[in-house]
């Protein structure tokens, strides 16, 4: 007779127990808006690389109400070069929101959630979880490829979470909301430092005797993988570029913008695209800087 599924649950948290990475959003005492600036910084952005702007931020605004008292461009100059910075005025716009319509309190409902600035469904699941030990199910690329190896005995979980990666979590969680919540981290961390995507540690996993995809002999993805995306040359590093002179600055010239990045017609998008976004704006003629504007209250 075959194991029942809710076991997966239990082998995973009793090697979480040994193996978990200590991160700054997981220790005792961290708030709800603690985890939620967490899980907005680590989106597409390597653990190593938010750290030092995760700590630097909660030291600087420890509550969404010390955020939503200074200006965007305050959260826009202390997101850095983490990369994707509308994240940070969503964060400011979440920080507003929260401070105005929940008394400061990041709110546990995932419908409440999902209603904050730039807050979809895995992070409204993540934060009920991970904050308030919820049984939601918490599914990232990470918990997509190890569902779909140990349960369906596919190399992959596909490109996007569908309803019935959903379900296939969802029936792993144990029935106790809190140890469901560790199970959902536990989920992560495995998928994350085991069950990679090109270089699965089969040897160290603790379903190795019971993967699908190990019976199966690991069977190729049925589709190649994504590439991984170009940095250099892009819109996107020309927006940097331009986006860091304003944040040095404050204020900053059409013609040094313009002088800035080589390809004129591209400068002159990734600067458009930036207004459009809120993350530049202009403060004159000829003349741009970051936004001035506190949180949309």
């Amino acid at each position: 007779m075959p194991r029942p599924q809710s076991t997966i649950a239990d082998r995973v948290i009793r090697w979480y127990a040994g193996a978990a990475r200590d991160l700054p959003w997981r220790r005792p005492g961290t708030t709800a808006w603690g985890v939620l600036v967490s899980e907005v910084m680590l989106q597409q952005t390597p653990v190593a690389r938010v750290r030092p702007v995760y700590d630097e931020w909660l030291e600087r605004w420890p509550t969404p109400a010390d955020l939503a008292a200074e200006p965007a461009s305050a959260a826009i100059r202390a997101w850095g070069r983490l990369g994707y910075p509308r994240r940070a005025l969503r964060l400011h716009g979440c920080a507003g929101l929260v401070t105005d319509r929940h008394g400061g309190v990041v709110p546990s409902e995932v419908a409440e959630l999902q209603a904050l600035p730039g807050i979809g469904a895995y992070t409204a699941r993540a934060v009920a979880a991970f904050a308030y030990g919820r049984r939601e199910p918490v599914v990232d690329t990470n918990v997509r490829r190890l569902a779909a190896r140990a349960v369906l005995g596919r190399a992959d979980g596909g490109p996007a979470t569908t309803a019935a990666d959903l379900a296939t979590v969802a029936a792993l969680l144990p029935a106790d909301p809190a140890r469901a919540a560790r199970a959902s981290a536990a989920f992560m961390e495995l998928g994350a430092l085991v069950c990679t995507a090109r270089r699965p540690a089969c040897q160290d996993c603790p379903l190795r005797r019971g993967c699908a995809w190990r019976r199966g002999g690991q069977p190729a993805a049925a589709t190649p993988g994504r590439a991984a995306q170009r940095y250099v040359g892009t819109d996107r590093q020309a927006r940097g570029v331009l986006l860091a002179l304003c944040r040095e600055h404050g204020r900053v010239d059409a013609e040094t913008l313009a002088a800035a990045w080589p390809d004129q017609a591209q400068g002159q998008r990734a600067l458009s695209g930036l207004v459009a976004d809120g993350l530049v704006v202009p403060v004159g003629p000829g003349r741009f800087g970051l936004p001035g504007h506190k949180a949309n209250r």
